[in-house]
Parts: C-alpha cells; structure tokens; sequence
C-alpha cells in the first residue's frame, strides 16, 4: 500500500503524517508512506486544497487533518 501525504510541508501536514503513522502502526499494516511538497505534482493530482491524503494514487481526503480511525477506516 502506498500513501502519499501531500501539501506544503505546514503544521497540518505534519499533523496528518502523526496520523497517518499512527493508523498504520495501530492497524499492523505495512505501508509506505511518502511527503509530497510540490505544489505542481499536487496540483496535477488534482489538489487544490491541503492537507491531503492520497491512497495507492487515488486522492482519498482533501483540506481537513484526519484522525487516526478517519485513516484506519480509509485504508480498510
């Protein structure tokens, strides 16, 4: 599984990546997790809002910081 945090790099993004990290680890799931930044590649995923969370390439969350069980219940 592959999941993207993407936005600039502001506290909320790093808010989501907590998150994230959490989720992954409370689900014993492997994953991996990247930080995308570039506002380009962000927008070309069609973005316009951030944070937001992509899963396997699909964009899955836009412009709030999900919890923990938000993720979970996004990668299950």
């Amino acid at each position: 599984m592959k999941i993207e945090i993407l936005g600039s790099g502001c506290a909320k993004c790093k808010r989501l990546e907590k998150n994230v990290q959490k989720a992954i680890r409370k689900a014993g799931i492997k994953a991996d997790i990247s930080k995308v930044e570039d506002i380009n590649e962000i927008m070309n995923m069609g973005v316009m809002i951030t944070p937001a969370l992509a899963i396997d390439g699909n964009v899955v969350s836009t412009g709030k910081v999900l919890s923990p069980d938000d993720v979970l219940e996004l990668i299950n």
